[in-house]
C-alpha cells in the first residue's frame, strides 16, 4: 500500500531526513521525504493506519496536512 502525507514545516534537508527517519522508524515503512512539495511518499508492506504515520511525524516536530492513498 501507498500513500502520499502532505506535510507542513519542512524547511531543509535536515528536516526531510527527520520526517524520514521518523517514518522509516515504524515497522514495514519505508518513507521518502521530498523538500520542495513538503510531501512524504509512504510504502507499507504491513498494516499501519494513518494516526500511527500522524504521530511520527509530529512528534519529530512537523504538522501533517492530509493524508492520501494512491494506487
Amino acid at each position: 500500500m501507498k500513500k502520499i502525507m502532505h506535510l507542513q514545516g519542512l524547511s531543509c534537508g535536515h528536516c526531510q531526513r527527520r520526517v524520514e527517519q521518523a517514518l522509516n522508524a515504524i515497522p514495514g515503512v519505508t518513507a521518502r521525504a521530498d523538500l520542495t512539495n513538503q510531501q512524504a511518499a509512504v510504502t507499507m508492506s504491513a498494516a499501519v493506519d494513518d494516526q500511527t504515520l500522524r504521530s511520527a511525524v509530529e512528534e519529530a516536530g512537523y504538522q501533517v496536512i492530509s493524508i492520501e492513498e494512491i494506487g
